[in-house]
């Protein structure tokens, strides 16, 4: 099931299956139905399988039988971001070439790390489709992009081994994780990713069964249609299970929270000579079975 979170006609944000190039509005349709379903996927997500299980069920009725304000033409929508996690958990050097280049370019260690690098990014950060990267050149002159896979968690998830890991993975979506590299302090990364839109996420939430293997997807990033990043999940340093399982041995992850699992190389501070953001420029994150997340950068000054 595609996921996604939509504005129609400036009205409230609304959970929407979608479906082709209709958007099934799923709160609408269970109430017409005399049942009833969150209208929004954080709670969604919360309500469990028996949540997923009573939308498959409406959705394989006869559309003929949908009550006409529950659906919309795709391109009558305006999409947001999927929810807002209550964290998003952020890994670092997850791809081998990646650490490599970033060895060469930003100072990190030339061997492969014996364990998961994580970070943090703030809620705040979060931004939908469509929605602008902010370029303050008075805070960064060297802003990056980065396209990654992101786990969206389905249940409650502390000291999870890897083989159960998989039953804890709602679905999956896009984030683009981006950087301003030249606000690392210290050697620490928060700011420098933690700032308000640094997080692109979306377009949608794809449910796990309908992803196949998630560590066998392509993806790829595009700036003003040139691609920038090209390569696979399975080239992950450190796959999804072992992600989790590193991740909830001390900390828990909650219903709707996010692990941005890594970039591919190919990153601006890799290239020669390096290439930043500026305004006007276009990014568009692309992962196989979840589609494309653009976004325009502009002057934030």
């Amino acid at each position: 099931m595609r996921l996604i979170t939509y504005t129609h006609n400036d009205a409230p944000d609304r959970l929407g299956a979608q479906l082709d190039d209709r958007v099934v509005d799923l709160a609408a349709l269970a109430g017409h139905a005399g049942t009833e379903l969150p209208a929004d996927l954080l709670s969604f997500i919360r309500s469990g399988s028996a949540a997923l299980d009573a939308a498959r069920e409406l959705l394989s009725g006869d559309p003929a039988g949908w009550p006409a304000g529950a659906v919309h033409p795709l391109a009558d929508v305006e999409l947001r971001a999927p929810l807002r996690p209550g964290k998003v958990v952020g890994v670092g050097l997850n791809y081998v070439e990646h650490v490599a280049e970033s060895s060469r370019t930003l100072d990190t260690a030339k061997e492969l790390p014996d364990r998961p690098v994580l970070f943090g990014k703030p809620a705040t950060a979060i931004t939908g489709p469509g929605r602008p990267i902010l370029h303050n050149a008075d805070l960064t002159t060297q802003l990056d992009w980065e396209c990654e896979l992101a786990v969206v968690i389905g249940r409650t998830a502390f000291r999870v081994s890897e083989a159960d890991a998989w039953d804890h993975i709602f679905g999956y979506s896009i984030i683009n994780d981006i950087s301003a590299r030249d606000q690392r302090r210290s050697g620490q990364w928060f700011f420098s990713k933690g700032q308000d839109s640094y997080a692109p996420f979306g377009p949608a939430v794809v449910t796990a069964d309908a992803v196949g293997d998630p560590m066998a997807l392509d993806l790829s990033l595009r700036v003003n249609d040139v691609i920038k990043q090209k390569s696979n999940t399975r080239h992950m340093l450190f796959p999804i299970a072992r992600l989790i399982a590193d991740i909830t041995s001390g900390m828990t992850l909650e219903p709707g929270d996010v692990i941005a699992t890594g970039s591919p190389s190919g990153v601006g501070a890799g290239m020669v000579p390096p290439e930043f953001l500026q305004p006007g420029d276009l990014v568009e994150a692309t992962i196989e079975g979840i589609g494309t997340l653009s976004n325009p950068v502009i002057d934030a000054r």
